[in-house]
C-alpha cells in the first residue's frame, strides 16, 4: 500500500510540475506575442500619423492653461516676454541644481505655452 501511495504522490507531483512548466512557457509565448503586436501597432500608427495625433490630443486635454502657466512662472498678464524669460531662466536653473525634474518640466511647459501665446498675439503684450 505504501508503494502505491508513493507512486501516486510522485505521479501527481510530476504532473503538477509539468503543468506548471507548461503554464510558464505558455505565458512567456503569449507575453512575447503581445509585446511584438504592440510594437507593430506603434510602428503602424506612427507611419499613419495616428500616434502623433493621439499625443497632441492628450497634450491638449491634459495641457496647462495660460493662467496656470503664469502662476508657475510668477508673472502677471501685463508682463513682458523678457520678464517671462528672466523668471523662466531663474526657476529652471534653481530646479536644475536641486534636481527637481518635475518642477523643471512644469516650468519648461509654462514657458512654451506663454511663448506660443505671445507669438500668436504678435508679442504685443508688454508691461
Amino acid at each position: 500500500m505504501v508503494c502505491c501511495a508513493t507512486t501516486f504522490y510522485f505521479s501527481i507531483n510530476l504532473a503538477g510540475r509539468i503543468l506548471f512548466q507548461l503554464i510558464v512557457a505558455g505565458s512567456g509565448v503569449v507575453a512575447r506575442a503581445f509585446v511584438q503586436a504592440y510594437r507593430q501597432a506603434l510602428t503602424n500608427a506612427s507611419k499613419s500619423g495616428v500616434a502623433q495625433e493621439t499625443i497632441q490630443n492628450s497634450i491638449r486635454k491634459a495641457g496647462m492653461t495660460e493662467k496656470e502657466a503664469r502662476l508657475i512662472l510668477g508673472v502677471s498678464d501685463g508682463s513682458s516676454f523678457e520678464e517671462i524669460l528672466k523668471k523662466y531662466n531663474a526657476l529652471f536653473e534653481n530646479n536644475h541644481k536641486n534636481g527637481s525634474f518635475y518642477i523643471q518640466s512644469k516650468v519648461q511647459r509654462a514657458k512654451e505655452l506663454l511663448e506660443k501665446v505671445y507669438q500668436e498675439n504678435g508679442q504685443g503684450k508688454s508691461g
